[in-house]
């Protein structure tokens, strides 16, 4: 399991949780700019839902040394049912 935990892994990780990162601060612009009305509200609540999930998960990586892989995977695994719920609250 040791070759599964390379650059590759921590940087598609990386990727995804800045690109998530960048979507609530553009909706937080947008809709502070006035031009934009927020309708459902669920779905402003789900974006900073992951935004509090991504730092809650960079501060528990010291307490789990061992076992940041595993933290990172079930992290990404709720953003990923808290993206599917934010989509859904859409249409």
């Amino acid at each position: 399991m040791q070759s599964l935990r390379g650059r590759a892994v921590w940087a598609s990780t990386i990727a995804a949780e800045v690109a998530l990162l960048l979507q609530v601060v553009l909706g937080v612009v947008l809709f502070s700019s006035g031009d934009y009305e927020g309708l459902p509200r669920f779905h402003m609540f789900y974006g900073f839902v992951a935004f509090i999930t991504i730092a809650l998960a960079y501060s528990y990586r010291a307490q789990l040394k061992g076992r940041v892989e595993m933290l990172y995977g079930f992290t990404g695994l709720f953003l990923m049912g808290v993206g599917i719920r934010a989509v859904l609250q859409v249409t």
